[in-house]
C-alpha cells in the first residue's frame, strides 16, 4: 500500500514523503534540510531510511534543502534533463549528487512502485506531475501547474487518492493589496497556479467512487483559506454524488498526518462449515 505524509506545503516550502514497506521516497526537498529531518522523525521515518528523491521542478520552494541533504547522505536524484542541467548551475553541491535522469513522459520501475512523470504547464524549465503505484494503489501528484490539460485528467483519472494545488482563491487574490498587478497575472496565469475552482474543476472530471482522498497543497497563505479551499472540492464531489472522499489541506508549518492512498478491501470468506448466508445477510455484501 502507498502512503503519503505531507512533511510541508505552500510558497516557502514543499516536501512530501511516499512510502510502502519497502520503499521511502521524497517528493521535492523546498523545506530547509533541518525541518526535512525534523519532520521525518515526527513522522515516523529518518534520513537513512531514505531512497531517494523525486523532483517535479527546480524553483527554490521545492529544492531548498538539496545542497545540505546531499551533503549528509548521497541519494539518488530523480529530475529530467533540464531541470537538472538548471540545479547543476544554480546549486553548489558540496559533493556531486547521484543524478537518475526521467524522460518526461515516461514510466519507470523503483524498487516496488512504478513512477510516471508527465509535463504540466508552469514557468520553470521542464515541470512534471507524477503518478506513483504499487499493486495495491495509485497516487496522483500534482504540484505547481497554471492550467489543467487533457493530458493531466487522463493520468490522473484512475488515482485512488490525489495531492492537487489550490493555491489561491480568485476572489482573495483580486482583493489583494500586497500584491503588485503584474504578480497577480503570473498567478493566475496558464503557467503560473491553480485557483480553488480549477483545482474543483479538475478533481470533479477525475473523480469516481473509490476515490479515497484529495490533499489540497500550495495553498496561499493571504490568498486563499482552508475551509473556502475544502468546501469548494467537497461541493464539486457532492454534486456529481460522491460522498466519502476524505478532503484536507496540507499544513505549511507541520506535516499532515500519513494517509494511506487506497481503502482497505475487506475480503469476506465463507466457511463451507458455517451456516449459510440468510437473504439479509447477502444484502450487505
Amino acid at each position: 500500500m502507498v502512503r503519503l505524509t505531507v512533511l510541508g506545503s505552500g510558497s516557502s516550502g514543499n516536501c512530501a514523503v511516499v512510502s510502502t514497506g519497502r520503499t521511502t521516497l521524497l517528493v521535492d526537498a523546498g523545506l530547509s534540510a533541518k525541518q526535512i529531518c525534523v519532520r521525518l522523525e515526527a513522522a515516523g521515518y529518518t534520513l537513512d531510511q531514505l531512497d531517494g528523491i523525486l523532483l517535479t521542478h527546480e524553483h527554490q520552494d521545492h529544492t531548498n534543502g538539496l545542497e545540505v541533504l546531499s551533503s549528509k547522505r548521497t541519494l539518488p536524484l530523480y529530475a529530467t534533463a533540464l531541470t537538472r542541467e538548471t540545479l547543476q548551475g544554480s546549486l553548489k553541491f558540496r559533493t556531486p549528487p547521484s543524478w537518475r535522469l526521467m524522460t518526461t513522459g515516461s514510466a519507470f520501475d523503483f524498487q516496488d512502485l512504478r513512477i510516471e512523470c508527465f509535463p504540466v504547464p508552469h514557468d520553470a524549465v521542464d515541470p512534471v506531475g507524477f503518478v506513483i503505484a504499487d499493486e495495491e494503489s495509485r497516487l496522483g501528484l500534482l504540484s505547481d501547474v497554471g492550467f489543467v490539460t487533457n493530458l493531466i485528467k487522463d493520468r490522473l483519472k484512475a488515482a485512488d487518492s490525489l495531492f492537487v494545488e489550490a493555491n489561491y482563491d480568485a476572489q482573495l487574490l483580486e482583493a489583494d493589496t500586497k500584491r503588485p498587478w503584474a504578480t497577480k497575472q503570473r498567478i493566475s496565469s496558464r503557467h503560473g497556479h491553480l485557483s480553488n475552482d480549477q483545482a474543483a474543476e479538475l478533481i470533479e472530471s477525475v473523480a469516481h467512487a473509490g476515490l479515497h482522498h484529495v490533499v489540497l497543497g500550495h495553498l496561499s497563505d493571504d490568498c486563499n483559506d482552508p475551509d473556502r479551499a475544502t468546501q469548494r472540492i467537497q461541493e464539486s464531489l457532492h454534486r456529481i454524488g460522491i460522498k466519502d472522499t476524505k478532503v484536507q489541506c496540507a499544513q505549511r508549518r507541520c506535516l499532515t498526518p500519513t494517509i494511506e492512498v487506497a481503502r482497505r478491501r475487506v475480503v469476506i470468506s465463507l466457511s463451507t462449515s458455517s451456516p449459510a448466508p440468510t437473504m439479509q445477510q447477502m444484502a450487505l455484501f
